[in-house]
């Protein structure tokens, strides 16, 4: 990851709404959130949460994906994870620590079950 991408991505993060939508999405998985539903469960209009969503999806930290008339919208983990490697990647070359634990993959999508 290059200095900038990771300054855009920080820069992203570091707005309160656009930090609670992020951190919603993360809790809600590969599957995502419709943006009505984000919305309701931030208590955010419509035209401001388009806003911050897109402020994110320009960072490369949201997805979007229409499905019917709605549109999904979900963390990115792997640029999540980039970030966060970037972040550590110098992570006790100096010597002054115990390295971090190793990054946790992201739960996968529940696949829907067949109905024989």
């Amino acid at each position: 990851m290059k200095e900038q991408e990771a300054i855009d991505r920080l820069a992203a993060l570091a707005q309160p709404t656009r930090l609670a939508l992020f951190r919603r999405l993360v809790r809600r998985g590969a599957e995502g959130m419709a943006a009505g539903a984000i919305g309701e469960a931030l208590g955010v209009p419509a035209p401001t949460l388009s806003f911050h969503l897109t402020a994110l999806e320009r960072a490369g930290l949201v997805t979007s994906t229409r499905s019917g008339r709605s549109i999904l919208y979900a963390a990115d983990y792997r640029a999540m994870e980039e970030l966060l490697g970037y972040l550590l990647e110098n992570c006790c070359a100096d010597g002054g620590c115990a390295p971090a634990a190793p990054l946790v993959a992201p739960p996968r999508a529940k696949k829907a079950k067949s109905v024989p």
